[in-house]
């Protein structure tokens, strides 16, 4: 590192950091992709099974559980969710953490 760079800090996401302004919206994209293809797995739901219930192509599904996210909006992932039998529930509270800044999360 050159010796006259400057150093900043680095707030509590490092993805929103140093991230794309919508890193936010990837991460969560990509924690309800894990639960989904973690229900298909549980379920041993084949992508042409997965992509008949979602009402997509099996090459959408393929492209989905490999982390091709850009044709999938967080609205349209809590459907799949919803096909699959989960209840998909959104909370809005106060922030904890004054500090932290407000944080989007799937749990």
């Amino acid at each position: 590192m050159n010796e006259n760079a400057e150093r900043t800090e680095c707030g509590q996401n490092p993805c929103l950091d140093a991230g794309p302004p919508n890193a936010d919206e990837h991460r969560v994209k990509a924690q309800l992709v894990d639960k989904i293809g973690a229900l298909l797995k549980e379920r041993g739901l084949k992508q042409v099974e997965a992509a008949r219930l979602f009402g997509v192509k099996q090459p959408d599904v393929s492209k989905m559980l490999h982390g091709d996210l850009r044709q999938f909006s967080v609205e349209r992932l809590m459907r799949f969710l919803v096909a699959l039998g989960q209840d998909v529930e959104i909370v809005v509270r106060p922030q904890r953490d004054a500090g932290a800044g407000p944080t989007l999360r799937v749990a």
